[in-house]
């Protein structure tokens, strides 16, 4: 007996809502790296502007922040296209679009294409071919190297955070028009950031990750080796926050700021390091306070005159 057409065509009948494409460029994550993004071209502007050097222009502003909205968006798409079948093993991804069968496959992968292709020339053309250049690897990089990685090698986190570490820099080139010492700190400082952030999500959500198939650092090495990668990483990134003042593109309030948040960050990771096993609530605080680290370094790198 064949079934009704109703119900042999369900895709045809689906309307995809314009908040579905929203999710698909996960926002919060976009939000981030423009303020990340912004930091670094506000950066650019100010030395350019002690320097007695021409500065930022607003077109520049709008394409590099417009450019990398895109690319991101674009990014984030295809990672959920990449991974809709693992989505709907984790709790925390199950009510995404696709995994939820809120949108077919195909509109999230076209939207993903569109979207990175569309940056690229924003970018070249509004902006400079430097930062376009770094838009498409960081792209790239996290697509097809940073996704896949992911079910094979709980060092896909070391992967991943070149992308990740990529905005504030595209920020910096985007006003320069060149890398230099002070774009590599910037891009230092995201990369190492990344890692004690991210594996604070992997302990108290370790089992979602192995349910979905997917390596993480706790699930093979244990939390213990865990917990002093995330103090020996927030050590070294304390560090390389600090280079900004030698190089003369940041100044004393900036230092004390940095000095602050990092004690804080780093004083919460050791808590870590007093039990046996602190437990997933520990974990998550970690998760918050290096949210409030990030911001802290950037809103005083923006506001330091």
């Amino acid at each position: 007996m064949t079934q009704p057409l109703t119900e042999t065509l369900p895709q045809s009948k689906k309307h995809v809502r314009v908040a579905d494409f929203i999710a698909l460029a996960k926002p919060r994550i976009t939000f981030m790296v423009i303020v990340t993004t912004a930091g670094g071209l506000w950066l650019a502007h100010r030395v350019a502007a002690s320097s007695g050097l021409a500065p930022v222009s607003l077109l520049t502003v709008i394409c590099t922040l417009l450019g990398t909205v895109l690319i991101v968006s674009g990014a984030n798409a295809l990672n959920m296209y990449m991974e809709r079948d693992i989505d709907r093993h984790m709790a925390r991804t199950k009510n995404r679009p696709l995994p939820a069968g809120r949108m077919p496959a195909r509109a999230a992968l076209w939207f993903g294409v569109i979207t990175s292709c569309v940056s690229v020339p924003i970018l070249a053309i509004g902006v400079n071919a430097l930062t376009a250049l770094l838009a498409v690897l960081a792209n790239v990089s996290y697509v097809l190297a940073y996704t896949p990685l992911k079910q094979r090698s709980h060092h896909a986190l070391l992967v991943g955070a070149v992308p990740g570490a990529i905005p504030p820099l595209l920020g910096w080139t985007a006003g320069t028009g060149r890398i230099g010492a002070a774009g590599l700190v910037l891009f230092s400082v995201l990369f190492l950031w990344q890692v004690p952030h991210f594996l604070a999500i992997t302990l108290f959500r370790k089992g979602e990750y192995a349910r979905a198939g997917l390596i993480v650092m706790p699930n093979v090495t244990g939390e213990e080796v865990v917990r002093h990668s995330i103090v020996r990483y927030t050590l070294a990134l304390i560090g390389a926050s600090l280079l900004l003042y030698p190089l003369g593109v940041a100044h004393r309030a900036y230092m004390v700021v940095a000095l602050l948040v990092g004690a804080l960050f780093l004083g919460y990771g050791l808590l870590g390091l007093r039990e046996a096993a602190p437990g997933p609530k520990w974990a998550r605080r970690l998760f918050f306070v290096s949210m409030i680290y990030l911001v802290g370094l950037f809103a005083a790198l923006m506001l330091d005159s």
